[in-house]
């Protein structure tokens, strides 16, 4: 059970660094105002009613405003993972130990079952104290 919480422990641990220090990129395609697509890590795909541009100029006089947009989101990770160790003062470092110490022995089950009154023997009963008292459980 303990080397199976250990690996559970050192997976979660591996997990943590490696979101903190990933980059990534978030796309988004808007058409109209209202969200149609979204990426992550590769560039949304459009709705197909982009504006066509005029190979010149000349071709068009009017130029009409382009009803759709990308929003391109860069999340950027940590560059640099930093492992310090702090001077842990005396009485901390008893704590700690402490703590450990009663922790592992906490799941340590006993070599033998101990029965208390294994060496004793009951009291001998002169009259069945039920029978005088008239208390039967029912």
């Amino acid at each position: 059970m303990k080397d199976f919480s250990k690996k559970i422990a050192s997976i979660l641990m591996a997990l943590v660094v490696i979101f903190s220090t990933m980059s990534f990129t978030v796309s988004q395609h808007y058409c109209g105002g209202e969200l149609v697509n979204s990426a992550l890590f590769s560039k949304a795909k459009s709705c197909g009613m982009e504006m066509q541009k005029p190979a010149t100029p000349k071709d068009c006089s009017i130029q009409k405003e382009n009803c759709c947009k990308d929003i391109i989101k860069q999340i950027e990770g940590k560059k640099v993972v930093k492992t310090e160790a702090q001077q842990l003062q005396n009485y901390q470092q008893i704590m700690v130990a402490s703590f450990v110490y009663t922790y592992i022995n906490l799941f340590e089950g006993l070599d033998k079952n101990i029965i208390p009154f294994k060496n004793y023997t009951p009291p001998l009963l002169v009259t069945n104290i039920q029978v005088v008292d008239q208390v039967f459980i029912i």
